[in-house]
């Protein structure tokens, strides 16, 4: 897998790299400082009648690399496992390793005639370069190292472990790689993993397997006849990666329509569509839920509220004014309560408060607050001839309280305070 898809801005000047880039870098240097190291322990590049060889797993890697299909959720995989690892078990690890890294070097460059910025490219070219070449150095040392022969020419018992142990092993490290990558990008590892892609490396590391040994003891005719239906093979899988990817997008959308679509539903059963305050149905099971959960006497607090006189304002006016100065008093209410309160349209034009946590002083303050604030707003502009006010009819619970007896408690004060003139708060 490689980090063909990340997007990154070009640094400004002057300014700390971002850092994708720094980790690139670093990552790029530490490949280019460990190749260097292990071909001056092993005493040259290649020998001479090997240059074809290199050569062939250039373009070879090159080719693999291009037959490659978007991550669901992050990156680009393709078939370069195959490159990659025939060439550990042909050449070596340590020519492996800078051929395979030049070819991640050179791939993103085309990304620039698609539109693709250079800042974007040279992250995923030197990213792609080092990871992939310390990948196969490290694995392919250690395969060595253990006794891997190389070139591999046949399977036997001890060379297959070895073989897993260097296919695993180039896994590891590449999912440590890009989890790197991932990590100083700012991305999730949420959904990172994904067995269809990590089966897909593994099948291609155990191909590769099969193009050593014909490149090693078949003649060239066998070779070039295995390339061919391998790239069938390969062209297949990757169209099959292309619908299996399209059916993964469109299963998360249809995921996330029904999500959106259960949440409208649940909004409309809890929410008035006219002023998009709770309705009576959710204020109720909340009440319930409050008095049911034994809040300590005199530490939740209800406030029935009505609108004076709603009835001629609708009667002198219009039904569309009456809808207007519902939404108005509603908006007042929610802009200066507390999101932990809960505000209902609990009728026609009477509305219900709860506040949890309250005591019944505060409880008076904030509705009076809100009878002053409704009073004082400008209800000119819907041609209204006098003020909208609100009468408040407030209740604390007690020791034996009930939803029923709160309400009927809120309702008797209300009532009260239309019996004395209105526009008041009565607790």
């Amino acid at each position: 897998m490689t980090d063909d898809d990340v997007q990154d801005p070009a640094p400004a000047r002057g300014r700390l790299l971002p850092a994708d880039l720094s980790y690139a870098i670093a990552l790029f240097v530490a490949a280019a400082v460990a190749i260097a190291m292990a071909i001056a322990q092993q005493g040259g590049v290649l020998l001479a009648q090997d240059v074809d060889t290199a050569l062939f797993f250039l373009i070879y890697g090159l080719f693999t690399i291009s037959i490659g299909y978007p991550h669901p959720h992050f990156g680009y995989y393709s078939f370069d496992r195959v490159s990659q690892v025939a060439s550990i078990l042909v050449l070596g690890p340590v020519d492996a390793a800078w051929i395979n890294g030049l070819a991640s070097l050179i791939y993103p460059w085309h990304r620039l005639w698609k539109g693709a910025s250079p800042s974007e490219v040279l992250v995923a070219s030197i990213n792609n370069s080092g990871m992939m070449a310390l990948m196969i150095l490290l694995a392919g040392l250690l395969y060595t190292s253990l006794g891997g022969p190389v070139p591999l020419q046949a399977l036997t018992g001890g060379n297959i472990a070895l073989l897993l142990v260097l296919v695993l092993g180039m896994q590891v490290l590449n999912d440590v790689g890009m989890l790197g990558l991932l990590r100083a990008s700012g991305g999730s590892p949420r959904k990172f993993f994904n067995l269809f892609s990590v089966g897909l490396e593994l099948g291609s590391a155990a191909t590769a397997v099969l193009v050593a040994i014909v490149f090693n003891v078949m003649d060239a005719a066998v070779f070039a006849l295995l390339l061919g239906v391998l790239t069938l093979g390969m062209l297949s899988m990757r169209q099959f990666a292309f619908m299996r990817y399209r059916l993964e997008l469109l299963v998360e959308e249809r995921t996330r329509d029904l999500h959106e679509k259960s949440l409208e539903l649940e909004r409309q059963a809890t929410q008035d569509t006219l002023t998009g305050l709770y309705n009576r149905r959710y204020a109720d099971e909340f009440l319930e839920r409050q008095v049911g959960l034994g809040a300590p006497p005199g530490q939740f607090v209800i406030a029935l509220a009505d609108i004076d006189l709603f009835k001629q304002i609708n009667d002198g006016h219009s039904h569309a004014t009456g809808d207007e100065v519902l939404r108005r008093v509603a908006d007042i209410m929610r802009k200066r309560c507390r999101n932990t309160d809960v505000i209902a349209r609990y009728g026609g034009e009477e509305f219900l408060l709860c506040f949890p946590d309250t005591r019944l002083e505060a409880a008076t303050c904030l509705c009076e607050e809100l009878r002053i604030a409704v009073e004082r707003e400008d209800w000119a502009p819907l041609g209204l001839r006098s003020k909208v006010t609100l009468s408040f009819g407030i209740a604390a619970s007690g020791p034996d309280a009930t939803p029923g007896s709160l309400l009927a408690e809120a309702d008797d004060r209300l009532y009260s305070a239309k019996r004395h003139g209105r526009n008041r708060v009565v607790a």
